[in-house]
This record gives structure tokens, sequence and C-alpha cells, in this order.
């Protein structure tokens, strides 16, 4: 790396506050920096996969928990109170155990995206806020996660009766303004809400990393993260 791209990375470490003079010992250095940050991201991503994708990963998640959108909410409140809650219950936990199955299989696809990235990237991370790990996964992932999901939901929410009844239902309740036309098809609906609930994950564990580097038990976190 030249002298001056190596002076201009330490400038910007420096502002972040993760550059910072030790005297006689040597100061992080950049490729240190991107390393740590790769650290973070694999840590993260890994913790928000092995949280979301498990039984009751996003069901008892009441941060992450897919419920019906818009007026089909209100009209679940009613068939409730005419002792159709069953029938409800039922497809509110298929779409949050087709999210959990969605999920379970995104780790492959985050870590090749925290193995892709570069010491321009981390240096964009450690400039940004508490959340510009997430905002690099999003940027990086949803899209391509969004295809992957995809299937996996519309294979998990065929197996109930009730799916074909929600898309019938809800493409009614959007022609009347009740739902988002998005909302409308519980297939992207639920794969939407599931990358939603992970990149919100990776978000709770990015800042717990920020907040405390040392609970990590990293050595490298440590040295880029820790103050």
């Amino acid at each position: 790396m030249h002298r001056r791209e190596f002076t201009q990375g330490a400038w910007v470490l420096a502002v972040a506050g993760l550059w910072w003079p030790a005297g006689a010992q040597a100061a992080v250095r950049e490729s240190d920096a991107a390393q740590g940050v790769r650290a973070a991201l694999e840590r993260g991503a890994s913790a928000a996969v092995a949280l979301l994708g498990r039984t009751d990963g996003f069901l008892a998640n009441d941060k992450v928990r897919i419920g019906l959108p818009g007026g089909l909410e209100k009209a679940a409140k009613l068939l409730r109170a005419t002792g159709q809650g069953r029938r409800v219950d039922e497809l509110v936990t298929a779409m949050n155990r087709a999210a959990e199955n969605a999920v379970s299989q995104a780790r492959p696809l985050l870590v090749a995206a925290v193995r892709s990235l570069s010491v321009e990237d981390a240096l964009r991370i450690v400039q940004g806020g508490e959340t510009s790990v997430t905002e690099f996964f999003s940027a990086k992932t949803r899209e391509p996660l969004g295809k992957q999901f995809l299937p996996v939901v519309t294979q998990a929410t065929a197996k109930v009766g009730l799916a074909d009844r929600y898309n019938a239902v809800a493409g009614q309740a959007a022609g009347l303004g009740l739902v988002k036309g998005e909302d409308a098809n519980i297939q992207q609906f639920v794969t939407r809400r599931a990358l939603d609930g992970l990149f919100t994950m990776i978000g709770e564990e990015e800042k717990k990393i920020r907040a405390d580097p040392m609970a990590t038990g990293s050595a490298i976190l440590k040295k880029v993260f820790g103050r």
C-alpha cells in the first residue's frame, strides 16, 4: 500500500476514534482495522442467524415477530372474537416458521459478503454510525437473500391451506386500500419481513459489539473497537 494511502487511512481511523497513539507501542494498523471489521461482521451475522433461524426465533421474538399486515390484523381480531382464532394463529405461526426456515440458510451468503470486504469498505464502516455494519449487509445481501428466501417461504407457506386464502383476501383488501399492494402476497410479504428481521438482529449484535468489544473474547475486536 502506498504511503499516501496508508496515511489517509490512518487519519480516517483517527477521526473515527479507532486509531490512537500508544506511546512507544505500534498503533492499530489499517489491516488490523479491516480484520476487526470483518470479524465484527461475521460475528454479528452468525449470531443473528443462530438466534432467528431456529424454532420460535421469529415467533417468540417481539422485535421481529411477523404478524398480519394493516387491515388484515383488524379482521383477525374480528375472527378471534367469533371463535376462529385458531385459524389465524395457524397462519401467523406458518409465516414465522417460514421466516425461521429461510433465515437458517442465510449464513453462507452473509459470510461471502464479509470475505469480499475491502479495506475501503472497512474504513467506511468504521466512519459510519452504530448501524453501518447492518447497512453494509443490507446493501450487499438483501437482493440475493430475497431471491434465496422466496422459494423457501413459498414452499413453507404452501403447506398451509390458509396461504391461498390470505392472498385472495389480501388482494381484495389491497383494492380497498386496507393493505399495501406489496403486502397482498403472503410469500413476498414474509420474505420481506424475514429480511427485515434478519437485519434488525444483525443491528442488535452490532450495537453490542461496539458497546463492549471486550465481552466478545476476540483479540482483534478488542484491539480495533476497544477503548
